[in-house]
């Protein structure tokens, strides 16, 4: 009785508040969310349904189509809202109290953009140009004015570990080890030609240039001293934006385009930047001037002459798609290529116990050129459970050439039986990569391993044809021709260990990489094969301070694997007494480098580091003498031993809110010793440099600015180069605000020439080279900067990086 008693109050409380709202009428709510310009439906747009106190009943986010729908509403009245970042909130009210149909559709409902345009970015201590991480350093060029009239070489100038030599060869904290990025992926452009295309290429289309000092393990171990990544891709919003910069560079350059353009509509992003230069140099003069030693001391005197003018272009489309918040999908393509027409002149004379015994005069008509491109394709997976946890999916392949084409007539000929003749070599490097990348966060620890694959293919076809008096025509000389192809397979795997504290981060992995040398002779019929095996481990530890400093402390290993430009055997004649070729036989070195650094940021930003490298077995320039034919032979060896103590500083100033100065300079000794031609050779000494710069906002968009570049000598096992220094100074003008500006730069105006000299000896030689080049220049540019931006992009957070073969040589 009990029981029934329970159940039948139970049963009651249950339907009376059913039986109190049995004929109440549940109402619909609908509509489509569209741009009020473009008139097409927005996704992802959060509506929000408020009742008439205000409170918050109902919430949904708009599909891809724009449509949204809330159900089983009770009468009553109602306000809707839309938001949406990059657009205006839209409120609406909803009367349901009035409505006889059980569904209200509200049709299309516009909402209006807020239009967000570029600004330039003044240098203040809130926003510090310069940016310290654990493993990095970033330089902010959209917070450099000078960027609007700068290359993107000149901007390296400024940036802290950076520098650039009078030969415009970029160095890495005093090395030519390193590897060039873009996107934080390898690019055929920057491995084929990348002196020529970063001076072409403006600096307003880059966001930032990071220097990766201590990389991971989860990078390839190649790169003595590091990885130089450009950074072009911007963090785009649903809508567009682009840069276009038109600059005229005189005497030695040339009229050059370039541009960035960006554009997010949904789930589709679509990037891409490009640029061209047409260049020329007027005639400059160099000369070489040798002596040697032994039973038959020798006088070597040579005056040239150079001109050139060439064409140089490349282009690059990005695009991504999110299938869904889980599933993503990029790809990349690129295209590059240049063509150079020169002519040389030389007069040689070699003198022995004062007499002459050989003498010419060299007329060498050349061209050189060459292509690339590359492209690219990431698959990224989330999951539910974690959105930091990925797994990434990636392959790479890129391709690019370079051919040589020389010309060689000499007259007035002395001694010299050498015929007229023609050098043609044709060079081809081929790549593909294929990558898989895991990040599984734990906490505050995060694991990151991966395994990678990468094929190479370097290729060389060079051909020497002398000319043949009894033929009347030019006959191959199959002595001195000969093709070549290297294959390299590079297996890799990687495991890396991240953990953050409240004011600790930690970073520690190893990497392991088989690298397969295949080399074959074709024309010699002989062929060359090695195995290498190596274990790279690296550890970095960053301290954070309460006063806005952090200390990074540093240990990596690296390899320098050789790329084609040190293979290759082809062997450069242009000049009879001097050849040059690569040397197949090279071999991987191993480097190891520790680096303690500080940064700090409040009123001025301040970064310095101390670094000590390590090297054996390191691939070197040498220069050897034959007495015998009285020609110095330049090639490559795995004959170095070195080690290297730098310091790196750099402060970024703001004296007044309208007035900035930026300091960056490095000290550094090396030494440096190997075998050349039987004997022990040794070199030793300091190496500088330093830049600064000031610059001062004026009323209505006027800039002005001056920097001053100091370059000390550069220092190799066989020889050193003379320091100098440089002054430019820099005009900005806003013609229309945020969008179009017009900046003047002269350099050097004090001096029309400076003389590049590089000093060189060994055991039986001493060799100075001096050019003769133009120093002062002139650059004129518009800057036009357009868009309208909404909401923030997603981008793959893991990709190819290929970093485990050195770029074309700095130059020694």
């Amino acid at each position: 009785m009990k029981l029934k008693l329970l159940l039948a109050i139970l049963f009651s409380i249950i339907m009376i508040p059913a039986l109190g709202q049995k004929g109440q009428t549940l109402f619909a709510v609908s509509g489509i969310a569209t741009d009020s310009i473009s008139k097409q439906p927005i996704g992802y747009v959060t509506v929000n349904l408020r009742n008439n106190l205000k409170q918050l009943v109902r919430t949904a986010v708009t599909k891809t189509d724009g449509t949204f729908r809330f159900e089983k509403l009770p009468s009553g009245k109602y306000s809707l809202s839309m938001v949406s970042v990059g657009f205006s909130t839209k409120t609406l009210p909803v009367d349901l109290a009035e409505n006889a149909k059980p569904s209200l559709n509200l049709g299309s409902i516009a909402i209006g953009e807020q239009t967000t345009q570029l600004k330039t970015v003044a240098i203040t201590a809130d926003k510090p140009i310069i940016k310290q991480e654990i493993d990095k350093l970033t330089y902010d060029l959209k917070s450099d004015p000078d960027s609007k009239s700068s290359s993107v070489l000149e901007m390296m100038r400024k940036v802290p570990l950076l520098s650039v030599d009078g030969d415009d060869n970029i160095l890495l904290k005093g090395n030519s080890g390193y590897r060039i990025f873009v996107n934080g992926k390898p690019s055929s452009m920057m491995e084929r030609d990348p002196k020529n295309i970063l001076k072409s290429m403006p600096a307003s289309t880059i966001q930032s240039i990071e220097v990766i000092t201590n990389p991971s393990s989860k990078y390839d171990a190649e790169g003595l001293a590091g990885i130089i990544n450009i950074v072009t891709n911007k963090k785009v919003s649903n809508g567009y934006n682009g840069t276009l910069n038109l600059s005229q560079v005189f005497p030695v350059g040339g009229p050059r385009l370039g541009g960035s353009f960006s554009s997010k509509q949904g789930k589709l992003e679509v990037s891409s930047y490009f640029g061209g230069n047409i260049s020329n140099s007027p005639e400059v003069r160099s000369s070489i001037a040798r002596l040697t030693t032994g039973s038959n001391p020798t006088n070597l005197s040579q005056n040239n002459t150079a001109e050139w003018d060439g064409k140089n272009g490349y282009a690059e489309v990005g695009i991504s798609y999110e299938i869904d918040s889980l599933n993503l999908i990029s790809g990349q393509f690129n295209v590059n290529g240049n063509n150079q027409d020169g002519i040389n002149t030389q007069n040689s004379v070699l003198n022995q116990a004062g007499d002459m015994v050989q003498q010419y005069d060299l007329y060498n008509n050349n061209t050189s050129g060459g292509r690339g491109f590359n492209v690219g394709l990431n698959y990224q997976l989330g999951f539910k459970n974690n959105k930091q946890r990925l797994l990434t999916f990636s392959y790479q392949y890129y391709t690019f050439n370079n051919r040589q084409n020389a010309a060689l007539t000499a007259s007035n000929r002395v001694n010299y039986t050498t015929p007229d003749y023609l050098q043609h070599n044709k060079d081809e490097s081929s790549e593909q990569t294929f990558q898989v990348d895991y990040v599984q966060p734990v906490k505050k620890l995060t694991i990151e391993m991966g395994l990678k694959a990468i094929m190479r293919d370097n290729k060389s076809d060079y051909q020497y044809l002398g000319y043949d008096e009894a033929a009347g025509d030019f006959e191959t000389d199959s002595s001195r021709s000969n093709k070549f192809d290297n294959k390299q397979n590079v297996l890799g795997a990687y495991n890396t260990y991240s953990y953050t504290l409240q004011n600790w981060s930690f970073k520690a992995g190893a990497r392991v990489e088989e690298t397969l040398i295949d080399a074959d002779f074709i024309s010699t019929s002989s062929q060359l094969n090695k195995n290498f095996f190596d274990i790279v481990p690296s550890v970095s530890i960053n301290k954070r301070f309460k006063s806005a400093g952090t200390i990074n402390l540093g240990f990596s290993q690296r390899i320098q694997r050789p790329g084609i430009y040190q293979l290759n055997p082809f062997v450069d004649r242009s000049n009879p007494n001097f050849e040059s070729s690569g040397n197949p036989n090279l071999r991987p070195a191993v480097s190891n480098s520790i680096q303690l650094s500080y940064s700090r940021t409040q009123k001025a930003s301040l970064n310095l580091m101390l670094g000590y490298n390590y090297f054996n077995d390191l691939i070197m320039p040498v220069v050897i003498f034959d007495p015998a034919t009285n020609i110095t032979r330049n090639s490559f060896d795995n004959t170095g031993k070195a080690r290297l103590f730098t310091f790196n500083g750099n402060i970024n100033y703001p004296i007044t809110k309208k007035w900035s100065s930026l300091f960056n300079g490095r000290i550094a000794h090396g030494r440096v010793q190997g075998i050349v031609n039987g004997q022990l050779v040794k070199n030793q000494g300091f190496m500088y440099g330093a830049s600064l710069n000031s610059g001062y906002n004026f009323e209505q968009g006027w800039h002005v600015s001056t920097n001053v570049f100091l370059n000390g000598p550069n220092l190799s096992i066989q020889g050193t180069s003379n320091p100098y220094a440089s002054v430019s100074f820099t005009v900005n003008k806003d013609l229309v605000k945020d969008k179009l500006s017009f900046a003047a730069t002269v350099n050097n105006p004090f001096s029309k020439y400076r003389n590049n000299i590089r000093s060189s000896f060994g055991p039986d030689f001493t060799q100075t080279n001096i050019n003769h080049a133009y120093f002062r220049g002139f650059t004129v540019s518009l800057n036009y900067r357009f868009g309208k931006l909404k909401e923030a992009v997603k981008k793959n957070k893991r990709g190819i990086s290929n970093d485990d073969v050195q770029g074309a040589p700095s130059g020694n």
